[in-house]
């Protein structure tokens, strides 16, 4: 049961990992680094704990190397361990080369001044001159990937670093007859086009400085930052510099002829590779011409491997009718549709074919302005396949609709058969909707419905129907109010000259208020009052239909009564988007009356308060001095807006204020574990079982049925230390608590009527219902009202659920005798050590008592759970129930060596936090 990882360093450097800054609060980087180092030096502690360690310098070397001096010193460091590990921890010395060359090239330290970095760069290349390992032998292979891997990085940031050793590194590719001869091939691809890039930016180079350069045998090129990397291009494919020389160079021509020949012997992504850097080379370099690529592309067109397939596009975007006929144009679009219907295709690809399509480099594209729009010869006949059908899944369809909708645009075909399809499609996706479809579907139809709207809006005979289809989707299915104002939103948002969003609107507004009163419930007014809150906004939908129908619902239904805060809220935030309806003077009466009837009518005090505050503004303000009182942005200060309340409306002033909750900038609450009181926990009937105990048998088999459990936690609600004195007196207190996983139900907001500092805390009794008994913690936030009659808004610490928390003794019927139940634990032991094909699991832990006494360390911690104890035999039998239906028992046995503590379990994902508990106990 013991980690192969120490516990220290398995908590510690996933906590730097996850939140560096947080880590190093509590302590520095050069002591975390000196740690590590030291760990790292030290022979006892074993390969796979040290391969964990140097994690931190792969993520963060400038976090641990602040400075140059820093880095260097601890390059320094890592290359004495590597030339202290023998030959056969390969693996461990390949990751100390990851982290070396990490450290070097995050912290500037890539430089000729650096003797470090020269040492390790000239033991890596002396590495990968060992081909087909005949020097250290077969078992060194992954550490010379490692080599070329970190040469290929350091290439990578470093343009041109290479390019001196170009001969070298092209007769070792053809040495290499290992399946490394890959990553020799990739490596000295790459150090090839970044010498003719490097070349490219010089002037008047002849032939023989190219041929110079192909046969360079020299050192590394350390100036390669400031020389070639500060003057790459952000996108290199859009500006790519031309070497002219005046003869054709065979030499790189025959080079880049053999790359492409052995090509097909690298794995489709290396392929994707080699063929990016080739078709670089090829567009840099006059002399070459793509012609070259003429034999690969019969195989390229028919690949299946979409890394190879998108290497195909950008040679033909590089080369266009250079390299591709319009045969060859037609034969690629055919291929890209017939993938994207094939049907062994997964989905993520089908998107991906039907996105080149989209997007295909055409030879003679018509548009290059970066406008959306489809290459010619993807016609309405060569798309007909992919027309979209309810079978597809949700994102093949839309992807679909999308393409087959800019096909009908541009077509632009008289009889609308095309974009008739397409309606109809919208229209079965709408049936399917309306029968109570579930979620996804919903969503899809919405999102359906926005694609068609974005190209056939002007399409009057198709919009039309639309409008009306959707309002009596919404007559049926109230809702869908939200997905309905979510679509009219991107509407207005992406399509500005479109009156569709407004229209719609209005049939919306004429649905609602010509519904029969009778027939209205809460909860369909809910969604109607959403509508009405959107309509409101429109300055050219007339606001007084809507508020003849709220004050209608008013006064002739019982909402004021039963309606609550969150209904009133709604009323009122219709009220406050007319209160900034260009029409206010129109119905000025109906919403001075609507305000009027809410302050005297309704339940619920904050509603009378507001509504009260809205007439008051109605009555005393213009309309433009009401606009910027009520208007919200980010250039509109709270200062100000208090000032001008307070100035035009002094009466109101207090009130303003108590509606606005405040954050505290510090943390002034906190809950502190209840001490010396265990868990409790309650066992109640489940609402779905009405019948049967606790703990049954039957046929021999223990069962737990008919009952749910909460575990109960109890917290004292305290200050944190000396707060201000404006937090001495909390009122009001809500507790909100929010779950990071899933492992449990969700917890109720719990509320305190008052906290003072000089009074005992109260106490609050947390209930926790687990649906897997793991550990957890819980994020915590109140809100509570000061003396001074303002709401604050403040955060707490987490609170830690442990795995110890989740133990409840056997709830076994008070009738059942201590015989019983042990002959239960020997039942339920037997039971799960012999079954082998369940997440039933057993285990064995062992410990030293140090001096003292097992019946002391058993009473201590495993008292409320014992169910035998054998003193003479010093054999104890202990059983922990864990919520809601998972067991652990433990043998806890005292031998003359060590305590042995045999596991059993009902599911065997626990073991390590059993592990984790047993190592705290004892």
């Amino acid at each position: 049961m013991a980690n192969v990882i120490p516990v220290t360093w398995s908590r510690r450097i996933p906590a730097f990992l996850l939140s560096p800054s947080q880590f190093l609060s509590s302590t520095t980087s050069e002591s975390f680094l000196e740690e590590l180092l030291h760990e790292l030096r030290d022979d006892r502690t074993n390969e796979s704990t040290k391969i964990f360690l140097l994690s931190p310098l792969l993520e963060y070397p400038t976090v641990l190397c602040p400075t140059p001096a820093a880095a260097e010193e601890t390059a320094l460091e890592l290359l004495a361990i590597f030339n202290q590990v023998p030959h056969k921890s390969f693996h461990f010395k390949g990751q100390l080369m990851v982290a070396i060359t990490s450290v070097l090239l995050c912290t500037s330290c890539m430089n000729s001044e650096v003797e470090v970095a020269k040492s390790f760069l000239d033991m890596v290349f002396q590495m990968i001159q060992d081909t087909n390992d005949h020097k250290n032998g077969q078992q060194f292979l992954s550490a010379r990937l490692i080599a070329c891997d970190c040469l290929r990085e350091i290439e990578t940031c470093f343009p041109g670093f290479l390019s001196q050793k170009l001969e070298i590194l092209s007769l070792l590719k053809q040495q290499e007859t290992t399946p490394l001869h890959q990553e020799y091939s990739l490596l000295y691809t790459l150090g090839l086009k970044n010498a003719i890039h490097h070349l490219c930016l010089q002037k008047g180079v002849t032939d023989a400085e190219l041929k110079r350069t192909l046969s360079g045998n020299d050192t590394f090129v350390w100036n390669a930052f400031e020389t070639v990397l500060a003057r790459l291009p952000v996108n290199f494919m859009e500006n790519i510099p031309v070497l002219q020389t005046s003869t054709d160079n065979k030499e790189l021509k025959s080079v880049v002829s053999l790359l492409l020949e052995e090509s097909y012997l690298l794995t489709p992504v290396s392929q994707a590779v080699l063929l990016r850097e080739l078709i670089e080379i090829v567009a840099m370099v006059q002399a070459l011409s793509p012609a070259m690529f003429k034999s690969q592309l019969l195989r390229l067109f028919g690949t299946k491997e979409i890394t190879l397939l998108h290497a195909t596009l950008l040679m033909k975007s590089t080369f266009t009718d250079s390299l591709f006929t319009t045969e060859d144009e037609i034969f690629f679009l055919k291929r890209l549709v017939g993938m994207a219907q094939h049907p062994l295709v997964n989905i993520q690809q089908k998107l991906f074919y039907v996105d080149c399509i989209l997007n295909f480099p055409e030879n003679r594209p018509i548009s290059g302005n970066g406008e959306e729009s489809l290459p010619v010869l993807v016609t309405p006949r060569l798309a007909a396949s992919l027309l979209p059908t309810v079978f597809n899944d949700s994102k093949t369809m839309l992807s679909r609709l999308r393409l087959l909708s800019l096909v009908y645009m541009e077509a632009d075909e008289s009889d609308d058969k095309g974009v008739g399809y397409l309606f109809s499609h919208l229209m079965t996706l709408y049936k399917v909707v309306d029968n109570n479809s579930k979620r996804e579907m919903t969503v899809t139809y919405f999102r359906a419905t926005f694609i068609f709207l974005s190209y056939f809006y002007h399409n009057l005979k198709f919009i039309d129907n639309l409008t009306n289809n959707i309002c009596e989707l919404y007559s049926r299915h109230f809702y869908l109010a939200p997905n309905l104002i979510n679509l009219i939103d991107k509407i207005q948002e992406c399509l500005e000259e479109s009156g569709w969003p407004i229209q719609l609107l209005k049939t919306l507004q004429r649905l609602i208020v010509e519904l029969p009163l009778p027939l209205m419930t809460l909860t369909n007014l809910k969604w109607h009052l959403k509508i009405l809150s959107r309509v409101s906004r429109e300055s050219q939908i007339p606001p007084r239909a809507s508020l003849c129908f709220l004050l209608s619902v008013l006064i002739n239904s019982s909402l004021c009564k039963t309606g609550g805060w969150k209904m009133g809220n709604a009323v009122l935030i219709v009220c406050r988007n007319l209160l900034q309806h260009p029409s206010l003077h129109q119905v000025f009466s109906e919403l001075a009356d609507l305000l009027q009837y809410l302050m005297y009518n309704y339940e619920d005090t904050d509603i009378q308060d507001h509504a009260r505050f809205y007439y008051t503004l109605l009555n005393n303000l213009s309309q433009e001095k009401l606009s910027g009182v009520l208007a919200k942005g980010p250039d509109v200060e709270r200062s100000a807006k208090t000032r001008s309340l307070s100035s035009m409306v002094p009466e109101s002033d207090g009130l303003s204020n108590s509606l606005t909750v405040y954050q505290t900038k510090n943390r002034i609450l906190k809950l502190t574990r209840v001490q010396n009181i265990r868990t409790q926990t309650v066992m109640q009937k489940s609402k779905s079982e009405g019948h049967g105990d606790c703990l049954t048998t039957y046929e021999g088999e223990y069962v737990s049925t008919g009952f749910v459990s909460k575990m109960i936690l109890e917290y004292h609600l305290i200050h944190v230390g000396d707060v201000n004195a404006l937090y001495n007196k909390l009122f009001s207190i809500c507790l909100h608590f929010d779950l990071t996983d899933s492992c449990y139900e969700k917890v109720s907001d719990i509320n305190i009527p008052c906290l003072f500092k000089s009074r005992k805390p109260p106490v609050v009794r947390l209930a926790l219902q687990p649906r897997q008994p793991y550990p957890t913690h819980l994020h915590v936030c109140a809100v509570f009202s000061t003396d001074d009659g303002m709401s604050w808004y403040t955060q707490l610490d987490d609170l830690l659920v442990s795995f110890s928390d989740l133990f409840v003794p056997l709830p076994v019927p008070v009738n059942w005798t201590q015989e019983s139940q042990e002959q239960l634990f020997d039942h339920l032991w037997n039971s799960m050590c012999q079954d082998n094909f369940s997440l039933k699991a057993s285990s064995l832990f062992c410990f030293d008592l140090g001096g003292r006494q097992i019946s002391d360390l058993v009473e201590e911690n495993f008292n409320p759970y014992l169910i035998s104890k054998q003193p003479e035999k010093k054999c104890y039998k202990v059983l922990f129930y864990l919520p809601p239906q998972y067991h652990l028992l433990l043998k806890i046995v005292n031998t003359e060596d060590a305590v042995k503590v045999h596991i059993a379990t009902d599911n065997w994902e626990l073991l390590p936090f059993i592990n984790n508990y047993l190592k705290t106990v004892t």
